[in-house]
């Protein structure tokens, strides 16, 4: 089978896979999504490695589970209690994003224990045999995975929880977006680009194909008032702004980390799409920064 045909098939499997999870309930979100970013964070570690350091790889996977469930549970505590969160403003223990003080005390835990965990993990291996340099690249390595990629996965719960509880159509106009700036960037750079992007990070960026897919992205950022027309058109088009300059910077950032250990997919786990973190490279700046508004501004 062709390289083009192998693209086809699974990224329709793919897509329908992914659609069929958001839409049928917050669970099979988190599911899919929990799973997701785990494998995102293997093929990161998987990389580290090639480039000579060893993080510690089990035990980032098992935290990034954890992470990603206490910030789905802590945003979904009103979709999973019944009741809508402006029935519960005065419900005991309940603040900002649905924080209650059991979970937001273990994810404090978790986050202060996680260096004295990965630093005695490198106690234990310690001398390691043809590793140069100190212990503590290990740590850094490990910790900054689940920085880069497991907390900004994790993030995405922030996004799709409202006062009502979970809403598939939020992820699912994230989605549209990011594939929107992806295709108008093509396009547009295969027929109008000239100018180099970032020629030492990712030659076959064009400042044109950036722009084409920018533009294209407002117009689907416009449209979007279809699918969440409760949703202001200042809001989506801050978003979908938020996605077009964001979403190529994490774009790029991949690229950089790919370069610098020499692989051309962060993994194989799709034929003819790369590795998961390949595929959604974009959230990892793009949801911060939508969730940083989204807690400024609401």
């Amino acid at each position: 089978m062709s390289n083009l045909g192998q693209r086809v098939i699974f990224g329709v499997l793919g897509a329908v896979v992914l659609l069929g999870c958001i839409w049928y309930s917050a669970w099979t979100f988190a599911l899919f999504f929990g799973l997701v970013q785990m494998r995102m964070l293997w093929e990161f570690y998987r990389m580290m490695r090639k480039a000579g350091y060893k993080p510690a790889a089990l035990v980032g996977g098992g935290l990034s589970v954890v992470i990603f469930g206490v910030i789905h549970f802590l945003n979904g505590v009103y979709h999973y209690s019944g009741v809508t969160r402006t029935e519960t403003l005065d419900f005991p223990g309940v603040g900002l994003f649905g924080f209650i003080p059991a979970a937001q005390n273990a994810l404090v835990g978790l986050a202060v224990l996680l260096p004295v965990i990965l630093i005695l993990r490198e106690m234990f291996a310690w001398p390691r045999p043809n590793q140069n340099f100190s212990p503590f690249a290990n740590v850094g390595v490990a910790l900054l995975g689940l920085l880069y990629v497991s907390v900004p996965m994790s993030l995405i719960n922030a996004l799709v929880f409202n006062e009502k509880g979970y809403d598939y159509r939020r992820i699912l106009a994230l989605l549209l977006l990011v594939w929107t700036a992806d295709i108008g960037a093509y396009a547009a750079g295969k027929t109008f680009g000239k100018h180099k992007l970032a020629p030492k990070i990712s030659p076959g960026k064009t400042w044109e194909g950036w722009i084409g897919g920018t533009l294209l992205t407002l117009v689907v950022g416009w449209g979007l008032g279809y699918l969440l027309p409760e949703m202001p058109l200042t809001t989506r088009l801050v978003a979908a702004g938020v996605v077009a300059v964001f979403g190529v910077l994490g774009d790029l950032a991949e690229s950089m980390l790919k370069r610098s250990v020499d692989v051309k997919d962060s993994g194989r786990i799709m034929p003819g799409h790369g590795g998961l973190l390949d595929r959604f490279d974009a959230f990892l700046f793009v949801v911060p920064v939508l969730v940083v508004l989204q807690l400024l501004f609401s």
